[in-house]
């Protein structure tokens, strides 16, 4: 129970909600062995069973709030839901508030469940991220990096 399991998600298909997915593969180059690292679309059996048996999960999405893009939040949802106005839509199945909920009622969430979000500003269809996305990744990378020394 003491791996770690970092999963980046996201449409690639549709703009800056693939900064989590890109955030991963990023991340897969630089993480310790110790550290697996997932991609997803977002889909909640399959997020649960990615960090099924993790101690400690780390999930990166696009959030949509209206906040200026590139802007990258933290939170802690070991012990409580996502704040209502990130993650509550997606343009995956379900949303990763949902998944985590989901999971946190069959006492199947991780001990540590933290969730970085990267604030996107296009969510058009097509591939590539802006420059504030970009911008995001750089920044959750080097805060999941603190995070797993």
């Amino acid at each position: 129970m003491n791996r770690t399991v970092v999963i980046g998600v996201g449409n690639e298909f549709r703009g800056d909600d693939a900064a989590g997915r890109v955030a991963a593969r990023r991340l897969r180059d630089l993480a310790p062995d110790e550290i697996v690292v997932h991609e997803s679309s977002g889909e909640a059996l399959s997020l649960m069973e990615r960090w099924a048996g993790a101690g400690r999960v780390i999930l990166i999405d696009a959030s949509s709030t209206g906040i200026p893009p590139g802007t990258v939040q933290r939170f802690d949802a070991s012990r409580a839901p996502l704040p209502s106005l990130y993650f509550h839509t997606s343009t995956h199945a379900f949303s990763v508030a949902e998944a985590i909920e989901m999971a946190r009622s069959l006492a199947s969430l991780p001990d540590t469940v933290i969730v970085f979000g990267i604030e996107g500003g296009s969510f058009e269809h097509g591939t590539g991220l802006t420059p504030a996305a970009e911008k995001g990744i750089s920044e959750v990378l080097q805060l999941i990096r603190n995070e797993i020394s």
